[in-house]
């Protein structure tokens, strides 16, 4: 009785919504048109997922603690000077995901390109073997239009993904022919203290090559939740991603 009380609590919203729960604790198949199910496409979820990556600049960035580290472990992408970060031997295998900057720079879009710093767990944990997820939400913009929807703009209703692959040290040929650091810089100005060169800590510019994509649009019944082909993921483009709006973007 306890389990169909809980179940009722949590359907109820979803019941009220403005069109009834088709697809709760499952999607419907990617055949089946969203003007029927009321759900997104599995490639229009895919857009909002870029759109949302064009968008935000800030994510959390998860890795893996090694199991062979030392208290002070130096194996890195590069050569670091010894940081004695003194690791809780306990934490090996385990997961920590901390904020990070990012930027979506051409001709990498649908590859976040990093600004990694050798000091930082991220990096060090993927010298080490980790590969690294990237996790994302849409964030609303102040200027969203009311709505009567009770559950639109609610957080757990709102889009959020996760970019699952590894990093990939960018060349200084890439980097210069791409403007990487122009691109970086555009989103995080005060990043140019730890741009490669600096005097403070040991840095290179590296894409997050992406290669699983994981898509969690909102409740069941109006969004989709599922993995996106990478493919898919890769072939949409910029036109497409700036073109799109996301619930709350004003139309221009």
């Amino acid at each position: 009785m306890h389990l169909f009380s809980a179940l009722a609590l949590l359907l109820a919203p979803l019941a009220t919504a403005s069109h009834a729960p088709q697809h709760v604790f499952s999607n419907p198949s990617d055949s089946q048109p969203s003007s029927t199910s009321g759900i997104p496409s599995l490639y229009e979820s895919a857009v909002q997922a870029r759109r949302i990556l064009h968008l935000n600049s800030i994510g959390t960035l998860s890795s893996i603690f090694p199991h062979n580290a030392k208290d002070d472990d130096t194996t890195t992408i590069t050569p670091l000077p010894t940081t004695f970060e003194r690791r809780p031997a306990d934490v090996a295998g385990m997961a920590i995901g901390l904020m990070e900057y990012y930027a979506s720079c051409s001709p990498f879009n649908y590859d976040p390109i990093l600004l990694a710093i050798g000091i930082a767990t991220p990096f060090k944990n993927a010298a080490a073997g980790s590969n690294l997820t990237l996790s994302l939400r849409y964030q609303l913009p102040v200027d969203r239009p009311p709505t009567s929807d009770p559950y639109l703009y609610l957080p757990a209703n709102l889009p959020r993904f996760s970019l699952i692959g590894y990093a990939e040290r960018l060349s200084d040929e890439e980097v210069a022919a791409f403007n990487i650091s122009g691109c970086f810089l555009e989103k995080h100005p005060e990043a140019s203290l730890w741009t490669p060169g600096n005097d403070i800590h040991t840095s290179w510019w590296a894409r997050l090559v992406v290669r699983e994509v994981y898509f969690f649009g909102g409740f069941g019944d109006r969004a989709r939740i599922s993995w996106v082909p990478i493919e898919m993921w890769r072939g949409i483009s910029e036109e497409e991603v700036e073109e799109y709006r996301l619930v709350g973007e004003r139309k221009d």
